[in-house]
């Protein structure tokens, strides 16, 4: 029976399903087109260092503040703006956040001195924070329970597509049209995103608001605590260690710079594909999907020093590099749904604040191990690190995280 006391015929109920999940869909490719704006605004100075140098007055060094900021700002944000905003509906959340984009991209595009540029980045990690927090725990509030892994692998293939394809566009734009003009093409996606977003995502209230009390509670649950570690193992292992992938496939290797931009190329479009393998798996059993996957990334750091020593093994430790490490945020993300199923905003928060603050940590600890010792160092420091995740991952056997969603 209706509210209005008639009852929908079994035409009516399909009709109305089929309505509801393609409006679910679009909406995940909405917030998915969202984390892939928010990932290239992130990333996108890396094309951009020289040119914004030569134009602001400052050096190389100092306008490699643009990409560090954003990820410090980043780890802050996810976990203060849930529980700023309260019960705000996570509709007007996002929606603002992306406004909030949009403005970092106008900002940027005219800064007329470093400082303004850097107002622009800080602005850029409040939005990755804020909004990646909330999104990663959408799927589950927008398809069905069968299809949430798969939703939350599309999300996050906004991640591997923004490495791919969205900094080196925005490079190519750069250098074509101006750095300027760059930022100013990542306005625009920003918009079209609002527009998506307004158009499509429902009204999102929050069940409960999220407190700082709440997200001290999330460490009392041991699989919770145990995604954070390995998350913080395993993002700062291979961030310690990718940072300098350039000059290791060029010194380890001797791939030439020419063909740099080409190879990590293959090692995104590898990383896409093992996005949606390790979003399928970790739905089953995301406990032996992350074990797996910090096995075959460690195994590829190691091997690096001592088996890529020539161009040809240098590119296929590469590929296998971009395979290992594609399904890592994905496989995360469920990790921290599943072991927080009624508090996925709070545990979500906390995970997207590790994950970027890992970022930025593993970047530092790689530059100090190549500065004081030699490439092959910072890949080995790599690997035991990620090794170090497996025993975190081991930790929770007897937790359940092993068990498809169903089960639990």
């Amino acid at each position: 029976m209706t509210a209005e006391g008639t009852s929908a015929t079994p035409d009516t109920a399909v009709e109305t399903q089929q309505h509801v999940g393609l409006k679910g869909w679009l909406t995940v490719l909405s917030v998915t087109v969202g984390i892939f704006s928010m990932v290239t605004a992130e990333q996108l100075p890396v094309g951009l260092l020289t040119a914004v140098s030569g134009s602001l007055h400052v050096t190389e060094g100092t306008a490699g503040l643009m990409v560090t900021l954003p990820g410090l700002v980043a780890a802050i944000s996810a976990p203060v703006i849930p529980v700023a905003v309260g019960r705000l509906d996570r509709r007007i959340l996002l929606i603002a956040l992306m406004i909030i984009m949009g403005g970092s991209s106008l900002l940027s595009t005219l800064a007329p001195n470093f400082a303004v540029m850097l107002l622009g980045r800080v602005l850029v990690g409040i939005t990755i924070g804020g909004f990646w927090a909330v999104a990663g725990s959408l799927a589950v509030r927008l398809v069905p329970e069968q299809y949430v892994p798969r939703a939350t692998a599309l999300i996050f293939g906004g991640v591997a597509a923004a490495n791919v394809f969205g900094v080196p566009l925005g490079t190519l734009i750069g250098e074509l049209a101006g750095w300027r003009t760059a930022f100013a093409a990542l306005g625009t996606l920003a918009l079209i995103v609002l527009v998506g977003l307004v158009s499509l995502l429902p009204k999102l209230p929050a069940s409960e608001p999220v407190r700082l009390s709440k997200l001290a509670e999330q460490f009392r649950n041991h699989a919770v605590t145990a995604g954070v570690i390995a998350t913080f193992l395993l993002v700062t292992g291979h961030f310690a260690a990718y940072t300098f992938v350039s000059p290791v496939l060029q010194s380890i290797s001797g791939v030439s710079v020419g063909l740099i931009s080409s190879l990590l190329l293959g090692y995104g479009l590898a990383g896409i594909v093992t996005n949606f393998v390790a979003g399928s798996s970790s739905g089953r059993n995301v406990r032996g999907t992350v074990l797996t996957i910090s096995l075959a990334l460690a195994t590829v750091l190691a091997l690096f020093p001592l088996l890529g020593g020539t161009v040809a093994s240098g590119i296929v430790l590469l590929i296998m590099w971009g395979l290992a490490f594609g399904g890592v945020s994905v496989s995360l993300q469920t990790w921290m749904i599943k072991a927080a199923p009624h508090e996925t905003e709070a545990a979500s928060a906390l995970w997207v604040a590790m994950f970027n603050l890992s970022i930025s940590l593993g970047a530092l600890f790689g530059g100090v191990v190549v500065d004081t010792t030699s490439l092959s160092n910072v890949l080995w420091l790599g690997a035991v690190l990620v090794v170090l995740t497996t025993l975190t991952v081991w930790s929770t056997r007897n937790s359940g995280m092993d068990r498809p969603a169903q089960a639990r």
